[in-house]
């Protein structure tokens, strides 16, 4: 279905659709976190939070940074998966207040209580949860009612974050439930906009072979990959948890290469989707490796291959993408966009590298400044194009005129 038309109101350009307020508030929030991130992990500042230091970040890149961004691309996707008129105005923008309580609570945990922070920024997304299943469910567009699933997970697994940072101290499965989620969102809709977009530009640029269609393959690989990630999440040192992750890894790696990726070197706006996919197959193997040889593999490994990787970099290439295309401009790379894909990929195999030499930490601090940069260049040079009202395309002057 063609893209509706926004509602006309009284309202700013940046309230107009979902991705222009969470993409921008998203990236902001990616790099000024991990930017505190560094003096808090180096022990030299404290929060004011409930959440040991390291809960605190994996907590504000899941719950945080990543649904602002799962949000943003729902918001923006489902009215032209439906043809309903797109969530703007005083409901976006209740939204959006309702994200930033959920950060503001969390940061001042300690004061409000944990339980009060935490009904607060579980609302978020149980909020995006329900509006996503009722726009989807009026348009009767069924087929895509399960991407309702892993955003509801990640609700779940934000619950539990709070009862076990709580009861326990520290979080363990709801860290794992978290990626686990994120991973089969990009699994389900990486699956379908990456062979998409990489036909649309061969078919255009480069003709030959083109990605095949989805089919009863890619069905089976999702999955076997949920059930992978299933058994990280509640047994990630059991080694038959190994051997079904490295089979998702070599499965989704497969996948990926029926895309006919290598074909679309000439345009990095498709090729960096193909380049964040790449990182599915290697968390999973790493993390399959690190239950078979746990004194060989730490679990940082194919979590932050997971998460800096294939999560890091595919929410930057929709982002641009979408940015680009939804306020009307051509869809090319700049040398700014091929910029913050190339430190976005090299944060995340730093902070690989980084898991295989703990003692290094200063390789932890150049990951994230690699990564605050990625984001924050995002924000950079993406500010404006998303607070000013959608470009209108000129229209066409006969030489006579």
């Amino acid at each position: 279905m063609a893209i509706p038309r926004t509602r006309p109101g009284n309202y700013p350009a940046v309230l107009s659709y979902g991705f222009r307020p969470f993409f921008l508030l998203g990236a902001l929030h990616a790099g000024a976190s991990i930017i505190f991130w560094l003096p808090l992990f180096h022990g030299t500042v404290e929060t004011a939070s409930v959440f040991a230091p390291v809960d605190w970040h994996i907590h504000e890149m899941l719950f945080g940074y990543l649904a602002a961004i799962v949000t943003g691309f729902l918001l923006t996707a489902i009215p032209n998966w439906t043809g309903r008129l797109p969530v703007q105005g005083l409901p976006l923008l209740g939204l959006v207040v309702l994200w930033f309580a959920g950060r503001v609570a969390v940061a001042f945990s300690a004061q409000i209580g944990w339980m009060g922070a935490a009904v607060i920024d579980c609302a978020f997304l149980l909020a995006v949860a329900l509006a996503a299943a009722i726009e989807i469910v009026a348009g009767r567009n069924w087929r895509n009612l399960k991407v309702v699933v892993p955003v509801s997970v990640l609700f779940l697994a934000n619950a539990a974050f709070h009862l076990e940072a709580h009861f326990q101290g520290i979080s363990d499965v709801s860290r794992r439930l978290g990626i686990g989620a994120a991973i089969m969102l990009i699994t389900i809709i990486g699956g379908r906009i990456i062979p998409s977009f990489t036909r649309n530009w061969l078919v255009r640029e480069n003709p030959g072979r083109l990605p095949v269609p989805f089919n009863r393959l890619d069905a089976a690989i999702i999955i076997v990959s949920a059930l992978a990630l299933a058994a990280w999440t509640f047994a990630p040192e059991l080694p038959a948890t190994g051997w079904v992750m490295i089979a998702a890894a070599g499965l989704n790696l497969l996948r990926l290469s029926r895309w006919a990726g290598e074909r679309t070197l000439r345009d990095p706006l498709v090729v960096v989707l193909h380049v964040a996919y790449l990182f599915i197959p290697a968390g999973f193997l790493l993390a399959g490796l690190q239950a078979l040889l746990p004194d060989a593999f730490l679990p940082a490994a194919g979590l932050h291959a997971f998460g800096v990787g294939a999560v890091g970099s595919m929410t930057l290439a929709v982002m641009t993408r979408a940015t680009l295309g939804h306020t009307g401009r051509e869809l090319r790379a700049s040398n700014g966009n091929c910029a913050i894909y190339a430190l976005v990929a090299f944060a995340a195999l730093v902070r690989i590298a980084a898991a295989f030499m703990p003692d290094m930490t200063v390789l932890i601090d150049m990951s994230a400044g690699l990564w605050a940069a990625a984001f924050l260049g995002y924000a950079a040079i993406f500010g404006t194009m998303l607070v000013k009202p959608k470009l209108r395309a000129l229209p066409v002057v006969s030489k006579a005129e």
